[in-house]
C-alpha cells in the first residue's frame, strides 16, 4: 500500500460535485443497512418509511433524528446491523450518567476509521517521517486507539505512552526524537508548567505538531501552548458515536476543521426548532456516518454547537470547515439568570500570562437563593515572585474582566502552581453543587 492509498487521496481530493454524488450514493446504502438493525427497522416501520425511498441527500430530512438517549435505549446491540461474527471491536462510553452507549465496528469500519485519522494527521503537514507520541488513554476511550491506528496507517512510528507519568513522557520525547504529540489540552499545559517549574524550556523538546482534543479549549489556550512549546496546535474533532477522532481536523492554515464529507453528512440545526440554520450561523451539529456498516447511525444529534465556515479554504481542500465549537447545547451554565459557556471564562483566564493553565469553576447556592461562582485558578510560577500589591491589583482587574465577559461577579481564588488536581483524561472544569442545597 503506497502513501496515497494509506491516506485515502482519492477521497481527500474530491470536489463539491463528487462529494455530493458520493454522499447520495452512500446515504441510500447506509439507510438500507441501518434497516437491518432491530432499532431502525422498528423506527422506520413506525414512521411508515421505506428505505428504498431514500435515493439522495435531498431525502435526508425524511429520516429520523437519533439521540444519545436512543443509543442508551438500544443498548446493548439493537442498533447492530450485521451478524456479531462480523464485529471485530466494541467501544462503550463510561456510563457515568446512566446506561452506557455501545458502538460496534467491522474490520472494514476500522480500516476506514484509520484512513480518516491518517488523512487528518497528514493535513497538518506531518508525514511517515515523523514520530508521534500518544499521551492519551487506550481501552474503551476511542481517542487513544483512533489516533494510534491512524498514525500507523500513515506510516509514522507510534509511541503508545498513554496518560500520566510526566517524567517518562519527557524521557521518551527526548530519547526517540518525537516530533508530534497527541494529548488533552489541559495535560499539555500541565507538562509545560512542570517543565517551567523545573527551570526547563518546553521549546527545547523540538516538537513540531500537537494534536489536541477530548475536551473543549479556547483559542487563547491554543495560542498560549504554541508560544510555550513552539509547535503548532491543530484542533481536531470526533466523538465515540462517530468512531472517535478523525471526524474533522484543521489544515496548516488553522482556520476551521475540515470535516471528511465522504464519510459524514453534515447538518447544522436549531436545537429548539430542529430546522436548518443558514450557512455561517451557529447551531447544533448533526452527523450521519456513511461509510460504517456494522452500526450505522442516522442523523445523530451531537449537542455540539458550531457553524459551517462559508467559502473555500486557502489549502484548496473542498471538504467544508467547522468553526471552533462554542460549547454544547447541554453544557451551557445558567448563573443568576445569565447564560454562559465555561469556555468564555477560560478565554479570559488564558489571556493572562501571570496565570497558569489549570482552573476550576465551582458553583454553589448561597442560602439556597443566590448562585455563587468561585473561580480557582493557579498562578504562573513567575507571578509568585511579584509584590503582594501587584498581585492584588491583578486579581481586581481579572475580576472586572470576568464580570464584563460573564455578566455577573465571581469570586476569584488565586492558588499556588500545581495545587489543583491534574486530569490525565478530560479535565473536569466545572463543579456544580447547586442541586444539593
Amino acid at each position: 500500500m503506497d502513501f496515497s492509498e494509506r491516506i485515502g487521496e482519492r477521497f481527500k481530493l474530491m470536489n463539491r460535485d463528487e462529494i455530493r454524488a458520493w454522499q447520495s450514493e452512500r446515504l441510500a446504502i447506509t439507510v438500507k443497512q441501518a434497516a437491518k438493525s432491530p432499532w431502525y427497522k422498528a423506527k422506520f416501520a413506525e414512521m411508515g418509511l421505506n428505505p428504498e425511498d431514500i435515493k439522495s441527500c435531498d431525502d435526508i430530512k425524511k429520516l429520523p433524528l437519533t439521540t444519545k438517549e436512543d443509543l442508551r435505549l438500544s443498548y446493548p446491540d439493537k442498533m447492530l446491523a450485521v451478524d456479531k461474527s462480523e464485529i471485530v471491536r466494541l467501544h462503550t462510553s463510561s456510563g457515568t450518567t446512566g446506561k452506557p452507549t455501545a458502538i460496534f465496528h467491522t474490520a472494514q469500519d476500522i480500516q476506514n476509521w484509520a484512513e480518516l485519522m491518517a488523512r487528518s494527521i497528514n493535513l497538518s503537514g506531518a508525514t511517515d517521517k515523523d514520530v508521534l507520541q500518544n499521551m492519551s488513554g487506550y481501552g474503551m476511550f476511542t481517542g487513544g486507539l483512533g489516533i494510534h491506528f491512524g498514525g500507523e496507517r500513515l506510516g509514522m512510528m507510534m509511541i503508545p505512552a498513554g496518560p500520566g507519568n510526566t517524567p517518562r513522557h519527557l524521557m521518551l520525547i527526548r530519547d526517540f526524537g518525537v516530533t508530534a504529540i497527541h494529548a488533552t489540552p489541559s495535560y499539555a499545559m500541565h507538562v509545560a508548567d512542570e517543565m517551567i517549574s523545573n527551570g526547563e524550556d518546553p521549546k527545547a523538546l523540538g516538537l513540531k505538531y500537537a494534536f489536541l482534543g477530548a475536551e473543549p479549549y479556547t483559542e487563547a489556550m491554543r495560542l498560549r501552548l504554541q508560544e510555550l512549546y513552539g509547535f503548532k496546535v491543530y484542533n481536531s474533532y470526533g466523538l465515540s458515536e462517530m468512531n472517535g477522532p478523525g471526524v474533522a481536523m484543521e489544515c496548516t492554515y488553522q482556520n476551521g476543521m475540515h470535516i471528511w464529507e465522504d464519510s459524514y453528512i453534515v447538518e447544522v440545526i436549531n436545537p429548539e426548532t430542529l430546522e436548518d440554520v443558514p450557512e455561517g450561523e451557529i447551531g447544533e451539529l448533526v452527523l450521519t456516518p456513511i461509510r460504517r456498516m456494522g452500526m450505522p447511525i442516522i442523523r445523530y444529534r451531537t449537542r455540539d454547537l458550531t457553524r459551517i465556515i462559508p467559502g473555500k479554504c486557502e489549502c484548496g481542500l473542498e471538504h467544508r470547515r467547522l468553526a471552533r465549537f462554542v460549547g454544547r447545547s447541554d453544557d451551557m451554565l445558567i448563573v443568576r439568570g445569565v447564560n454562559i459557556f465555561p469556555s468564555r471564562i477560560e478565554q479570559v483566564l488564558m489571556a493572562e500570562e501571570w496565570l497558569g493553565g489549570n482552573y476550576v469553576l465551582h458553583l454553589t447556592r448561597e442560602d439556597g437563593k443566590m448562585d455563587v461562582m468561585t473561580i480557582r485558578v493557579e498562578l504562573a510560577k513567575d507571578a509568585m515572585s511579584g509584590s503582594v500589591d501587584v498581585l492584588k491589583n491583578r486579581k481586581a482587574e481579572l475580576g472586572r474582566k470576568i464580570k464584563d465577559a460573564a455578566g455577573f461577579t465571581a469570586i476569584i481564588e488565586l492558588v499556588e502552581p500545581g495545587s489543583l488536581p491534574v486530569s490525565m483524561g478530560k479535565a473536569k472544569r466545572v463543579i456544580d453543587e447547586r442541586d444539593i442545597f
